[in-house]
């Protein structure tokens, strides 16, 4: 059995935060982007005249009749089974915002060296210039045969909900807004952990959602597909309910999932008794709230660079608390959860993602970290070589399961 002090074994050794003097300066991060993050590197020997006969022609041509002759054989004889578009607009970067398409690009760069980092999987970056979804949905129509999965990244709420339903609706592959849905799976994984910890149970607790953007939503429906028993999601304009006016379509489904006990006001009336705080909003929580929460509350505090409420602060009162940074304990980190479950959706040949496949995915996350839980460990490190393959195998099956594999 692992523990916590079999460092050397276990490869989540860097599960402590990074301590400042190791910070990377300016001049070390753009050297390092220098002509890019990404290159092509060919899988097929062509060393000889019979490479280049075998690899282009004139042997190409009789893979590519095959192909012409049943379009199914690109999935064996092309790299499309294990691409993944990584697709954004530029609309929502990081914390910077709209900064457009180009500037964008090297973080698509960076999406993309992660997939093949820690899943094996190839990518590349397509940043559009455009932000209409009618655009978007045509041009990844078209580019259909050149990519397996598309991996939405960085678009603005609430266009990104309405462009990933027509996207899944229009393509015959996987599709996920990473913003959304990767950090949903991360967070019900720590939340199972911090469950376990506080000896709660998924489906008794009063959970409080502070934020209803791209990852509030994902979160709230992830829980609700879980099983969890009670969910509340506010926004700037207080707790979402079914008598509020002036609901967006989505936050008008959200009102009609969520709160079951019709909780109005704002957070003050939310958090009292609840057992878990959940913060993707960019706003702030104040100390005195928090105290009104349920004894050993859960904290988890996303907003980056500044959490809702200091991990500090926020301990006096909760007995779990996780943050999206990386210089305190608990951080919630997408890269947890994405190459993992594209790896296992295209290895099953997946014709969506299903919430089963989140969820299966979460649980693999969460159970990675099992073995060493404690209250500064919840989730694995990113860096933890054993997460993806166990994602993989999870989304693999729950697309059998689900009936969404092909393969």
């Amino acid at each position: 059995m692992t523990t916590v002090s079999d460092q050397e074994n276990t490869p989540d050794s860097t599960r402590m935060p990074t301590p400042a003097s190791a910070e990377p300066t300016a001049e070390e991060i753009f050297r390092a982007h220098e002509g890019g993050k990404l290159s092509v590197t060919p899988s097929a020997a062509l060393t000889t005249p019979r490479d280049l006969s075998i690899a282009y022609t004139p042997g190409v041509a009789k893979v590519s009749r095959a192909i012409s002759a049943d379009e199914a054989l690109a999935a064996r004889y092309t790299w499309t089974n294990q691409l993944v578009a990584v697709v954004s607009d530029g609309t929502a970067v990081l914390g910077l915002g709209d900064i457009g398409p180009r500037a964008s690009l090297p973080v698509m760069e960076g999406k993309a060296a992660l997939f093949k980092s820690f899943a094996d999987l190839d990518s590349f970056p397509l940043v559009l210039d455009t932000t209409d979804n009618d655009e978007i949905v045509d041009t990844l129509v078209r580019l259909r045969p050149s990519f397996g999965a598309v991996n939405l990244e960085d678009v603005a709420a609430p266009r990104c909900f309405d462009l990933e339903r027509r996207l899944i609706e229009a393509l015959d592959c996987p599709v996920m807004h990473d913003d959304q849905h990767g950090t949903a799976v991360v967070t019900l994984a720590a939340l199972r952990n911090a469950c376990e910890l506080s000896g709660r149970e998924l489906g008794s607790l009063r959970v409080v959602i502070s934020g209803a953007g791209a990852a509030g939503v994902a979160c709230a429906e992830i829980l609700d597909a879980a099983g969890a028993g009670e969910v509340v999601v506010a926004d700037s304009r207080g707790v979402i309910h079914e008598g509020r006016d002036n609901l967006t379509p989505i936050k008008s489904e959200l009102a009609r999932r969520t709160n079951p006990r019709g909780v109005t006001g704002g957070l003050d009336e939310a958090l009292r008794g609840a057992d878990v705080l959940i913060g993707v909003s960019a706003g702030t929580i104040p100390e005195q709230q928090v105290a009104t929460m349920a004894e050993n509350a859960i904290v988890f505090a996303l907003s980056n660079p500044d959490p809702e409420i200091h991990p500090d602060t926020a301990a006096a009162h909760a007995s779990v608390v996780a943050t999206g940074r990386s210089d305190f304990p608990n951080q919630i980190n997408n890269v947890l959860a994405f190459p993992g479950i594209f790896r296992g959706a295209l290895q099953a040949g997946a014709r969506m993602i299903s919430d089963r496949m989140k969820v299966a995915a979460a649980e693999a996350i969460a159970e990675v970290a099992a073995e060493g839980l404690a209250t500064d460990y919840i989730v694995p490190s990113p860096l933890d070589p054993r997460v993806a393959p166990e994602v993989t195998r999870a989304v693999a099956e729950a697309a059998r399961l689900d009936g969404v594999a092909t393969a």
